[in-house]
Formats: C-alpha cells, sequence, structure tokens
C-alpha cells in the first residue's frame, strides 16, 4: 500500500532493510534530519565522530570488515569537504561506501546563502568535488528521484567504491510516496566467466603462484581463495592491504609466501620467478603493492581475475563478484578438469628485509612486533595507519587467526586507522563474527592528526586498543631528509610528548599508558586487551630506525633461505607513489 513519509526516513528504512545497521558521520544543520529519521529507528545506530575524515574511514573501515555497505553522512559546507581525503581512500582503494551529503536547501541556490555548494551563480560546486572521488555522485532535486536515485548510488558502490548522493536541506524534508520501500535492490554485480584461465592452468607445467589482493577481502572470498589454492597445490602471497586475505591459520599458511611490494618479503619475487604461471586475484597491483615483481611478471605467464585489470599486461576476466568466479575456477579445474601438469614449488623459505641496525633510545620496531605477535589473541583485528609504524607492522605482524587486518594504501592518509578500527569494532557484529578486539597501530604523528577519535571510542565504550609508536617525529619524512637531503636539517621532529599520560588526564577513566621498554610494553599490552572498553599502550621508540621500506634499503642485502645477496634498486626521487 503506498505511503507517504520524509524522505530522510525513506533513506534510513532503505539502508535498514539492506542490513545496514551504523551510519557515521558529524551532525550539523543540513543533515540533522537524518539523524532525527535515525534516532526513530530502532535498527540504526547514528555514530557522531569527531571529524568528518574519521567518520568517512569509520565506513571505510566498517566496510571493510564485512559488515556491509559503510555509509557516512555530513553537512554541508566544510563538513561535506572534510570528507574528501577520506572517500578518496575508498575510491583507491575500491572499498564500497555510500557518502550521505547535507546541502543547503535548493530556493538559495545561487543567491549567496552560508555554505552554497551547488555551482550556481559562482559557488563551489559540491557536485563537481564529489565526483573527482567517488565513482558516482547526484545531487537529488526532487523529492520523488529520492528512490531511484538511492537504488542508483547502493548499485554503484556494490562495484567497488565510494558513492555520494548530495540532499538539499528541502528535499530531506519533503514528502515522497513509495510502495513497499523495504524491498531489497537486486544485487546486480557482473560475475566474470573465468574460462580463459582455465585454459592457461589446463596447460600449465610447473607451480602456480597466486597474488591475492584486496578484492578477496572485499568480497569475503577468503575460503574460496584458500579452495582454488588448495586444487592447484599453488602458494599465495598478499598485497598489504589484503594481508587477512590468505596464509592465516587454516587458509594455507604452509604455502603462504608473504606480503608483495615495497613493505613485502623478497621471497615472492623468487618463488614467482620459479613459477609457470601467476594468477593475480582481485587487484591492480599498484607501485606499492607491485615493486620488484615488474621484471619477474613480465617473463612469467600472468592471468588475472577481479574487479579491474591489473597495472601491468595481462590476460584479465572481468568479474563484480570474486566468490562467485573463484567457485566457478575451482570447480573448472577440479576432478577431471585439474590441470595435470601442476606441481608443488619448491619450498621458499620466508624471508625479511634488512634495515641498518639502529642504536638510538626505545623500542626497535621488529622488538616491538614480535611482543605484539606474541600477546594479540586469535580473532583480533589488525589496523594499521600509515609511515614507519605502518611498514613495520605490514612486514613482521602475521594477521590472526579469524582477524582482519586492514591498512589504507590507497590515499596513505595519516590518521586513518582511528576511525577505521571504530568502523570496524562496530562492524564485527553486523559481520556475523563472534566478538572481539581491535587493535589500532599508529604513530604520533598519526594521533595528532586524527587521534581524538579514541574519545569516540569512550563514548560507545569499544573494545578497541590503541598502540601508539611514539617517536617524537613525522619518521618517515624524517628518514627521506636523512638519505635523500644529506641530513643538513629537519622539519619533520616534534618536541617530546607523553601521549599515554596526555590521554590518561583528558579521557578520566581511560585505560592509558606510557611506556619505554619491551618488558613494560608487553605487560601493559596484556592488561590493554582485557579491559573493558578502549585502552591507550604508548611505546617510545627512535625517528632515526629505518623500517622495513625497500626504496630506503639502498644496497642494503635481504636475508633469504640461500644466504644470496639481493640489491634494492636505487629509488627515483621523482617516483611518489613508491616513496610516499
Amino acid at each position: 500500500m503506498p505511503r507517504k513519509h520524509r524522505v530522510v526516513d525513506y533513506v534510513v528504512e532503505r539502508l535498514a532493510a539492506m542490513g545496514v545497521d551504523h551510519v557515521f558521520g558529524v551532525d550539523g544543520a543540513n543533515i540533522e534530519d537524518l539523524y532525527d529519521a535515525a534516532h526513530f529507528h530502532s535498527s540504526i545506530t547514528a555514530v557522531l565522530a569527531k571529524h568528518e575524515f574519521s567518520a568517512a574511514a569509520m565506513a571505510d573501515g566498517y566496510s571493510r570488515s564485512g559488515a556491509g555497505l559503510g555509509v557516512v553522512a555530513a553537512t554541508s559546507g566544510g563538513g561535506a569537504l572534510n570528507l574528501v581525503a577520506g572517500l578518496g581512500e575508498s575510491l583507491a582503494s575500491r572499498v564500497p561506501v555510500l557518502a550521505l551529503v547535507g546541502q543547503t536547501a535548493t530556493t538559495m541556490d545561487g543567491r549567496g546563502s552560508f555554505q552554497d555548494t551547488s555551482g550556481r551563480n559562482g559557488s563551489l560546486n559540491a557536485e563537481a568535488v564529489f565526483a573527482a572521488v567517488s565513482l558516482s555522485c547526484e545531487r537529488v532535486l526532487t523529492p520523488a528521484s529520492i528512490a531511484a536515485a538511492l537504488h542508483r548510488a547502493i548499485a554503484a558502490a556494490r562495484t567497488g567504491g565510494p558513492a555520494v548522493l548530495l540532499l538539499p536541506k528541502d528535499i530531506q524534508q519533503g514528502y515522497v510516496e513509495t510502495g513497499d520501500h523495504r524491498q531489497h535492490s537486486p544485487d546486480v554485480r557482473r560475475i566474470g566467466d573465468p574460462h580463459p584461465i582455465v585454459r592457461v592452468l589446463r596447460h600449465t607445467n610447473g607451480p602456480v603462484t597466486i597474488i591475492a589482493g584486496e578484492q578477496v577481502a572485499r568480497d569475503n572470498a577468503r575460503a574460496e581463495l584458500e579452495a582454488l589454492r588448495t586444487l592447484l597445490r599453488a602458494r599465495v602471497a598478499t598485497v598489504p592491504d589484503a594481508k587477512d586475505a590468505a596464509g592465516t591459520p587454516g587458509f594455507g599458511s604452509s604455502s603462504a609466501l608473504g606480503v608483495t611490494g615495497v613493505m613485502g618479503h623478497p621471497g615472492v619475487a623468487e618463488a614467482a620467478r620459479a613459477s609457470a604461471v601467476c594468477v593475480v586475484v582481485g587487484t591492480r597491483l599498484s607501485v606499492t603493492a607491485r615493486s620488484g615483481l615488474e621484471d619477474v611478471l613480465a617473463s612469467v605467464q600472468t592471468v588475472s581475475i577481479g574487479s579491474a585489470p591489473p597495472y601491468l599486461p595481462c590476460t584479465h576476466v572481468h568479474t563484480d563478484d570474486l566468490r562467485s568466479s573463484l567457485r566457478m575456477l575451482a570447480q573448472a579445474v577440479s576432478g577431471r578438469g585439474r590441470p595435470t601438469g601442476g606441481r608443488v614449488g619448491d619450498v621458499v623459505a620466508r624471508t625479511e628485509l634488512n634495515p641498518p641496525p639502529c642504536t638510538g633510545a626505545g623500542v626497535r620496531y621488529r622488538d616491538a612486533m614480535a611482543v605484539l605477535d606474541g600477546v594479540l589473541p586469535d580473532g583480533a583485528d589488525i589496523v594499521v595507519d600509515a609511515g614507519n609504524t605502518g611498514a613495520a607492522a605490514i612486514h613482521y605482524l602475521p594477521v590472526r587467526r579469524g582477524g582482519r587486518f586492514a591498512v589504507a594504501l590507497g590515499m596513505g592518509g595519516m590518521g586513518y586507522s582511528f576511525g577505521a578500527g571504530i568502523g570496524m569494532a562496530f562492524g564485527r557484529k553486523n559481520s556475523g563474527r563472534p566478538a572481539g578486539r581491535t587493535v589500532v597501530i599508529a604513530g604520533d604523528g598519526a594521533f595528532f592528526m586524527h587521534g581524538m577519535e579514541v574519545h569516540t571510542a569512550i563514548q560507545y565504550r569499544l573494545p578497541v586498543t590503541f598502540v601508539l609508536f611514539n617517536n617524537n617525529a613525522h619518521a618517515m619524512c624524517v628518514t627521506r631528509e636523512q638519505l635523500f637531503y644529506d641530513d643538513l636539517y629537519s622539519y619533520n621532529r616534534f618536541r617530546s610528548s607523553h601521549l599515554g599520560s596526555g590521554v590518561a588526564a583528558m579521557f578520566p577513566g581511560l585505560t592509558a599508558v606510557d611506556v619505554a621498554d619491551l618488558d613494560q610494553f608487553g605487560a601493559a599490552l596484556v592488561s590493554a586487551l582485557h579491559v573493558d572498553g578502549p585502552a591507550v599502550v604508548s611505546v617510545g621508540c627512535a625517528a632515526d630506525e629505518i623500517p622495513p621500506f625497500a626504496p630506503f634499503l639502498i644496497g642494503t642485502p635481504t636475508i633469504n633461505a640461500a644466504a644470496e645477496e639481493i640489491t634494492i634498486a636505487k629509488e627515483s626521487r621523482t617516483d611518489v607513489a613508491a616513496s610516499a
């Protein structure tokens, strides 16, 4: 039976009907009607962040957790523009997010109103801005058009990336007549036919190496990937932002090669070079992920399946539904269709990059990650920020059994981990996984940008442990000054701070400490992991320690099973993507 209700009520009920249970954002005059609608809907919790970038990161982390579509809401003007960097990360990393962005009333378009972004009469054009950081951006101009616009936005986001709806105040308050608004939009994602890859695999004569990417995590195709790996007797490497896609206990850990790229493990290139075929699954292989593999993959037959072709030329099968396509691929290479020329590759020992020793004060990255590895429980989700700290966690810290591992390498925005960790903590229940801890690993530079979201974790009593590596610097920038600019100056060192005691004083009742050595670090972590709610552990380290980051290790040998020296090629200063 058709009925009338507000546009914002329609939006909230439609989101709830498709399983969304949280909307993240910062309230304001031109989005308050959406918050009002959420308040009166029992299935939706509107979460108030401290900054719109972090709210976008929360939606991004919620989506990466497997909970479903991440939704972020923001008001007009500066609040809306604060979303841009967060949506840029979701676009580059192909994470489904829906952004609902308030606008001034259409009656004020082009008339000089406060925060007018209609693009009319010389005003800022929000549609042009958001079109650059989304797969779809649409300004809704009549209440009657909301149903079709929302359907288009959700369909676009489902293909992997953000979609934006610009919602003027008067349109939000308008009334729309609909039928059964609870109906789900059909999932119209394209399922690719993997038979071009099947033909290659059936003629394979030698080992197979799989390079798994972020779409495996996004589409929750971990089990399907492991089934394919077993059939092909393949070894699996992952790109950094898909570290939890393979190699965890129960998912082919004995065949895991580690991580690819600038923060990765040299053994990946060794294994790929010895392969008859490399199968790239669900990743474009950005420079950060493919560094060290370009020449190898150019000399080895390479095939790909995923929602976008890799940057390297290869046979590619497009699919927006990786789970279904991997099932089809596994079925095609099983039974009588199983490749007969494949074989288990020679054992390749796990290798690590070998940064030079550091004698400065504080805890070393490798030692700290070993302590974390020893205390983090199964099921813990790990969210890592950019910089030297992030490089160390990606390189050294194993994923937990049943846990997720997230890092923002699309844009590398500092401070992402605080919002994303909160989003993952909220999304955990909706993803169907058992309760567990989320661990955020970030540096002090990232904390100074968006670390006040710790207060959001306190507000909602979330089981999040924030581990802050405090080297009183933007340490990766310090390393660059030392390596590439003769260490003549530094813009990137800070006056010393005590982050643990600082936030403890700000937020009474919060468990937060500063530690200076490994024994203190281990004991503090054990306590912080068992707190009912959030906790903060800040550990002192050195800005002068070079992380496991290949472009910084010029002429430094790596550690490998044959004790051979593999020299990392000298970085070009113009190669920003590989160096940031």
